[in-house]
């Protein structure tokens, strides 16, 4: 019979850490093969050995869920395809997505698989949520910066949620992180995170004090909410998520085993939690988005003695995965008659083995004792099995031998775990696409401005629309509306905001604005609720020309392509099913994160002004806070105003104006119009290097 508690889901990076997992309690793992998800230095599988994975944790009653969650280019999408077909021929579960792209292909492919929303498409709201569930998805797997009661708003909307339970906190919210990307060309979106969060930066020296040196302005501890389970299951979330596909073996036992225990209702003691600690921690853990307290506690480094800290727990966590823990429970029915003997094994999901054997003979002494049959059958050490009820008929005078007995058990438990082990592939028809939408080739590119605030505005300002923020007072958007099309930016953190940000939407409908810029998952639906144009802005990720026809067919009605695409990687774009953009100037946004990277020296989101961090080497990174998140800003500007033309075709330039006064904003206008030099110190962004 399937639980009915909450499922834990470990990580499996590795074959031992799925051994790991499974020994330990989990009902789920999620793993990943060589290509297309978003741990690409861990261990992972082989599609050869993922069909043995699932078939060893089929037979113990655990779910694989395998991970294809990175951004697919275009060239990319028909072998994604074929990894998936791949995967469901071996019998996975479900199928973990970011790319819109491939979510769209896969459900004319595979109608019938369970696909689950990364935590890569930055979900966080309820009309997130419910986009997700209409377009496909049976699971949506929250941000990791959700409180308490931002999860429970998401919660029966008919889909299920899966929550980050354990583990490393990205500081930024995930899926809305360029750092590694535009410092390294190594893209978190596509696997290959280089983590230079975990660097030490520190708060520009306008700030007071410096970060404690237990801290660093973009390293969180490790999320622990074992002290929650039992809200989270009545909140009716459906899967606890540990985070570590890149750690040791045994963390993912002390991990799997204690919050398999806490599911179970079963106290976890001050002990286990040490050790839990001790295997891997920085600084200790937290539980700050969870609890909606966002401070300096929140931040820490893997210190000297966090590391030595596990060398002692190591050998003792070995222990809780060294043997076969029986997980699957069985009944037995023998029965003996002078013709044959006849062993029957049913397991909770209702599959049946029966093999037979050799008759009973007439006893000479004592005739087979039932008792003494069922000791023998209950003996299934070493197996996944358990036993919950035994019934043995025996003919009257009969007798067998215990060997034969044993015999019978060991091939009966044999041919179990065969069945259990065979694959159920999902049906595939790799040549199914879904409907083909008529594409267009990019006009003249119009010069959309995108500003921090209306300050930034001057009739000097020569574009042909102005975007500004949400929170704009109406009067300035009736202003600026009578000069020129005003769209406004629908943040791309919406936490806890929904409805305010509806009414919002509704009030600048009515002062002019004509159109919204969509970043996230959750914003579009609000966009054409109310009736505005929607533009889908850099945050949606878009690499491909499926993911484009996607949210075409949901009624975006442009696009801005990735920042992590090359130039050449666009062309192979258009003709598009929608208009889209290049954005083509800007301090281009980092990081996304709902705690600001000031805290970690005590200080509070929205004492900015202006300010950032700065890393080891002096560069700073200027900070913007609002509306309860903050962005963190490259300490460089794109910059394309003198190669005009090495940009490819595209409905529309978008300039991200941040940090510059309103002069600053129209003299870039007129130096790309003019085609000026370039300042001292620019970037080029990804679009000629492009990322891994």
């Amino acid at each position: 019979m399937k639980s009915t508690l909450p499922e834990i889901l470990a990580p499996a990076g590795s074959p031992e850490c799925l051994t790991a997992a499974v020994r330990c309690g989990a009902a789920a793992v999620y793993l990943g093969v060589e290509e297309f998800n978003a741990r690409r230095n861990a261990h992972n599988f082989t599609i050869a050995t993922l069909s043995e994975a699932v078939a060893y944790c089929h037979a113990r009653g655990v779910a694989v869920h395998l991970t294809l969650n990175t951004l697919l280019r275009e060239d990319e999408i028909d072998r994604a395809v074929e990894v998936a077909v791949q995967a469901a021929q071996c019998g996975v579960d479900a199928l973990i997505v970011q790319d819109v792209g491939l979510c769209r292909r896969l459900r004319a492919v595979m109608p019938d698989m369970a696909l689950h929303a990364s935590t890569q498409l930055s979900c966080h709201t309820p009309e997130g949520v419910k986009f997700l569930r209409d377009v496909g998805f049976t699971r949506v797997v929250l941000a990791r910066e959700m409180s308490r009661a931002e999860i429970a708003a998401c919660a029966d909307l008919g889909v299920e949620l899966e929550v980050f339970v354990h583990g490393a906190l990205c500081m930024s919210v995930s899926g809305q992180c360029y750092f590694s990307a535009m410092l390294g060309s190594r893209s978190g979106n596509r696997g290959a995170c280089a983590q230079p969060c975990r660097l030490p930066f520190e708060p520009t020296r306008e700030n007071p004090r410096p970060c404690p040196a237990d801290r660093a302005a973009l390293s969180l501890k490790d999320n622990c909410l074992v002290s929650y389970i039992r809200d989270l299951t009545d909140l009716g979330v459906a899967s606890f998520k540990i985070e570590g596909r890149m750690k040791r073996p045994e963390y993912v036992a002390a991990a799997t085993a204690v919050y398999a225990a806490a599911v179970r209702g079963e106290t976890v003691s001050e002990a286990e939690l040490e050790r839990l600690k001790s295997v891997f921690s920085r600084s200790g853990f937290t539980d700050g988005y969870y609890t909606a307290n966002r401070d300096g506690g929140m931040f820490g480094v893997r210190r000297h003695e966090d590391v030595t800290a596990a060398a002692p727990v190591l050998k003792e966590l070995a222990h809780l995965y060294e043997k076969e823990t029986p997980l699957v429970g069985i009944s037995l029915s023998l029965t003996v008659s002078e013709v044959e003997s006849r062993l029957a094994i049913t397991d909770g999901d209702g599959r049946t083995v029966t093999v037979c054997g050799d008759g009973g003979v007439i006893a000479t002494n004592r005739p087979l004792d039932p008792a003494r049959a069922e000791e023998q059958l209950r003996k299934t050490g070493g197996t996944p099995f358990y036993v919950t009820e035994v019934s043995c008929a025996i003919g009257e005078g009969l007798t067998m031998p215990m060997a034969a007995i044993n015999a019978l058990r060991r091939q009966a438990l044999e041919e179990l775990v065969a069945v259990r082990s065979a694959p159920s592939p999902i049906a595939c028809d790799i040549s199914a696409l879904p409907p083909t939408l008529a594409c267009q080739a990019p006009s003249k590119p119009k010069c959309v401005a995108r500003l921090a605030n209306a300050r930034q505005w001057s009739e000097e300002l020569t574009a042909d629309a102005v975007i500004l923020p949400l929170s704009t007072d109406e009067d300035a958007i009736r202003a600026i509306a009578a000069k020129t099309a005003v769209g406004v930016e629908i943040p791309r953190g919406m936490f806890g905001q929904e409805e305010n940000i509806r009414k919002q939407l509704a009030k600048v409908k009515e002062a002019g604005a004509v159109f919204a810029l969509c970043g996230n998952v959750g914003a579009l639906p609000l966009a054409k609720e109310v009736g505005l144009t929607a533009v889908g802005g850099f945050g949606l990720n878009l690499t491909n020309r499926e993911a484009i026809a996607f949210y075409a067919e949901r009624g975006l009605d442009a696009a801005t392509l990735s920042m992590e695409l090359t130039f050449g990687q666009m062309r192979r774009l258009t003709p598009s099913p929608l208009p889209v953009g290049v954005m083509v100037y800007g301090h281009q946004p980092l990081m996304l994160t709902r705690n600001c990277p000031r805290r970690c020296a005590g200080g509070s989101c929205g004492d900015c002004h202006g300010q950032g961090i700065t890393d080891r080497t002096g560069t700073a990174f200027p900070v913007m806070c609002s509306g309860g998140c903050a962005e963190v800003l490259n300490s460089v500007p794109l910059w394309w105003g003198d190669k005009m033309d090495e940009i490819p075709p595209a409905d529309f330039h978008l300039f991200h104006f941040t940090v510059e006064d309103a002069g600053r904003c129209a003299a870039v206008l007129a130096a790309y119009q003019q085609g000026g030099k370039p300042p001292a110190a620019i970037t080029r962004g990804l679009y000629k290097r492009g990322v891994e």
